[in-house]
């Protein structure tokens, strides 16, 4: 009797252990830090400027206009004394939010900026026509950043016939247009209503993807959702970087445009981000995201390898921008990252 009661309880414990290694990755992909991309953000020097190439040239639609100030944004963005205007605004189903520091005024972005250097990051804006997209840019006299449109070569099988183009704002920060081929993109992604039809993700340049992983998917829990490497003389243009070997992967939460990581495999000369960047420097952008907790311990973004810019999570009594409670973080290469909760 009592050796089947042992082998009886020795079923049901390995029936729990195999419940628990079948359960927990489930219910951790249940349950991200993540809920969706919100928007992204970038610091300008001259809103009205900005506001109108934003909304005259690539159509983007005003959401709000807002103006904040006090303690708990100067703890949020880790600025002393900031005072900002923030105007929201919309293209598709996406939104991007521009952030002018009326005080204290930050850095410009260096003249020798490359898109190979850990500060590059920008917003793919999918367009219905490639041709026309470049004419309607060549009729605006945006600067170029690359040569001029590229479509990806039949190698590159991930990206094979995508038309991309790389161009520049009013205050140099880098944006791109991107064009999908028939059997590649969602399908809202080939619709010939518009021009330009919303924004597919953010890119930023990463010097280790692994690490880079740890942080956006094991941390955050964003999903890998493709994979390339890219090189060849149309990726170069593209770039505008001599010899350029990319390795990109895509990650994305349930909504909102994904997060693409740029790893430049060649050349590896790009350079990092300063350690003394601040919110209201040109060359500042953060991605926004919607969390279920907007304070992952130090200790577990500190795993990941980044760092906490705010103190923590940062409660906002007026929650004028939408959300109560907020953190800021940089990830291991110097890229912001907002955490809000609704």
């Amino acid at each position: 009797m009592i050796r089947r009661l042992q082998i009886a309880l020795i079923a049901i414990l390995i029936l729990l252990w195999a419940a628990q290694v079948v359960t927990a990755p489930l219910l951790a992909a249940e349950a991200p830090l993540v809920r969706s991309v919100d928007a992204v953000a970038v610091t300008v020097s001259d809103m009205v400027r900005s506001v109108e190439f934003f909304t005259k040239v690539l159509t983007f639609e005003r959401v709000s206009d807002l103006e904040v100030a006090g303690s708990e944004y100067e703890h949020l963005q880790g600025v002393f004394g900031a005072r900002m205007r923030v105007v929201r605004l919309r293209l598709g189903d996406e939104q991007i939010e521009l952030h002018e520091y009326l005080a204290p005024k930050g850095r410009p972005i260096p003249p020798d900026a490359r898109s190979n250097d850990k500060t590059f990051q920008h917003v793919a804006i999918i367009v219905s026509d490639m041709a026309k997209a470049y004419a309607r840019l060549r009729e605006f006299n945006v600067t170029h950043a690359s040569t001029g449109p590229q479509k990806l070569p039949e190698y590159i099988k991930p990206a094979a016939g995508i038309e991309a183009f790389y161009f520049k704002d009013p205050d140099g920060h880098a944006l791109e247009v991107l064009a999908f081929p028939p059997d590649k993109g969602e399908a809202r992604w080939h619709s010939k209503d518009r021009l330009f039809l919303g924004i597919d993700h953010t890119a930023i340049v990463v010097s280790d993807t692994d690490r880079s992983l740890r942080f956006y998917r094991d941390l955050l829990g964003l999903r890998v959702a493709g994979e390339s490497e890219n090189y060849g003389p149309e990726q170069e243009h593209l770039n505008n970087v001599f010899g350029a070997r990319l390795r990109i992967s895509g990650l994305r939460a349930e909504r909102g445009p994904g997060i693409e990581f740029l790893e430049y495999l060649a050349p590896r000369d790009g350079r990092p981000t300063p350690t003394d960047i601040k919110a209201n420097d040109l060359f500042h952008w953060q991605t926004v995201i919607a969390a279920r907790d907007a304070g992952p311990s130090f200790a577990s973004v500190g795993l990941a390898g980044a760092l906490f810019v705010s103190p923590g999570a940062v409660t906002l009594k007026d929650r004028v921008l939408g959300f109560g409670r907020a953190a800021l973080l940089r990830d291991p290469d110097g890229h912001a990252v907002e955490l809000i909760e609704r």
